[in-house]
């Protein structure tokens, strides 16, 4: 499953993210991944949350942050959840139609249980149709 949070920059899609990952860490029985830009928020996450610095592993492309994510999964067989901040910056996806980033991560998730929450900066308007159900949180 994939789920949204989406709004502009500066809206506090990050703050909702960071909720939403330390609520759902108290209840897990896997493992939870938060993925982002940088280590900012390193110190707000519940340490039982592993943070990975996508920048630290000179990505690219989306492709090669697809590739990135499958490795994550392959390595985790209890990996229940995983979180992305800045997802357009980390997925190389500003500008571009997210859509069959997105669409390829429903399908690690059927295939392999795991959750995704993106935190994606844009409006809910100029979402692709198909993306607006996957909204959990409008900014």
């Amino acid at each position: 499953m994939v789920q949204l949070i989406v709004g502009n920059k500066g809206k506090g899609k990050t703050k909702h993210l960071l909720e939403k990952v330390n609520t759902q860490v108290l209840d897990a029985t896997g493992n939870i991944v938060y993925l982002d830009k940088n280590t900012k928020h390193m110190f707000e996450l519940n340490n039982k949350v592993r943070l990975i610095n996508v920048s630290d592993y000179m990505i690219a492309s989306s492709d090669e942050f697809v590739g990135f994510l499958s490795g994550i999964i392959s390595q985790d067989h209890d990996l229940q959840m995983m979180f992305l901040d800045n997802f357009l910056t980390i997925a190389y996806l500003d500008g571009k139609d997210i859509t069959p980033v997105v669409d390829k991560l429903e399908k690690f998730g059927e295939s392999f249980g795991v959750d995704f929450v993106l935190s994606v900066g844009m409006n809910e308007e100029e979402l692709p149709e198909a993306l607006k159900e996957k909204v959990i949180v409008s900014l």
